[in-house]
């Protein structure tokens, strides 16, 4: 098996595509030893094949799993000798539609990699980040900033990711461990490609082309996630118009409610 060598290491999980991909090439080509983790086995071997077999461990399992996070665990400090500096709890899934398509069982789903998944990711990697002084990285959203219609329940567990962030960040400082949160605008990734609930072939990537709205090179996510590892802030956005969000959400709620009514498509 590989092993860090006294390298620095993070742990990814959905790191077989997109912003997880993206970031452990980016932390691989500064030197770190990666940890790679998703369900899509085919997905992983080819972010391994990139980084390269002697800078990375791999392992497939679901992050709703505890015990898939417990092997998974044993198996990267195995390889970094009980250490953990960063990890990049990046795992997500979502649904787009309106609130009443989307069947309640894909809303538990949801809920249930994007909020208890990333819950399991740190019950499980704490022990070797407390002895690393390590940091933990939650990718939330900038939909988590402000309620996005039509990703409802998507929103709101990228809310729950934002706050669960601000509260472990104080909560574990007495320990040595740091929490932020990544908050990307539209990136193009896979997820993008998310289906609707109504059964449809439309996906949120034809919503975005329709309202002409920005998308971000996964490039931009990886490279805030390093900004997020090393910086002193609590919340990083990726993308300019994430960083207005903020800004809008903050000082001027009600514009951003009247412009998400006029972008809404007619129900019927």
């Amino acid at each position: 098996m590989a092993s860090a060598n006294g390298r620095k290491s993070i742990f990814v999980t959905g790191a077989a595509s997109g912003i997880g991909r993206a970031t452990a090439e980016h932390f691989a080509q500064q030197g770190w030893f990666c940890g790679l983790f998703d369900v899509d086995a085919a997905g992983l071997k080819q972010t391994a094949d990139t980084i390269g077999a002697d800078n990375c461990v791999t392992g497939v399992f679901d992050v709703r799993d505890r015990n898939g996070w417990a092997d998974a665990i044993t198996q990267f400090a195995g390889a970094t000798n009980g250490d953990m500096d960063v990890l990049f709890n990046n795992a997500g899934v979502g649904r787009h539609g309106w609130f009443e398509d989307i069947p309640a069982e894909d809303s538990d789903w949801i809920v249930d990699v994007n909020v208890k998944g990333v819950i399991n990711g740190v019950y499980a990697s704490l022990p070797l980040l407390k002895k690393s002084n390590g940091r933990i990285i939650n990718v939330a959203s900038a939909a988590g900033l402000y309620g996005a219609p039509r990703l409802a329940v998507y929103s709101a567990t990228k809310f729950a990711v934002r706050g669960l962030t601000e509260a472990l960040d104080v909560e574990f400082e007495s320990i040595g461990v740091s929490c932020v949160s990544l908050m990307p605008f539209f990136i193009d990734t896979p997820i993008l490609n998310m289906p609707t609930g109504d059964g449809s072939n439309h996906a949120l990537s034809d919503t975005i082309k329709a309202q002409n709205s920005d998308v971000y090179p996964v490039s931009d996510a990886a490279e805030q996630a390093w900004e997020a590892a090393h910086g002193k802030d609590l919340h990083y956005t990726v993308g300019k118009r994430a960083a207005q969000t903020r800004f809008w959400a903050r000082f001027m709620p009600k514009n951003v409610r009247k412009q998400l009514l006029k972008s809404l498509p007619s129900r019927a």
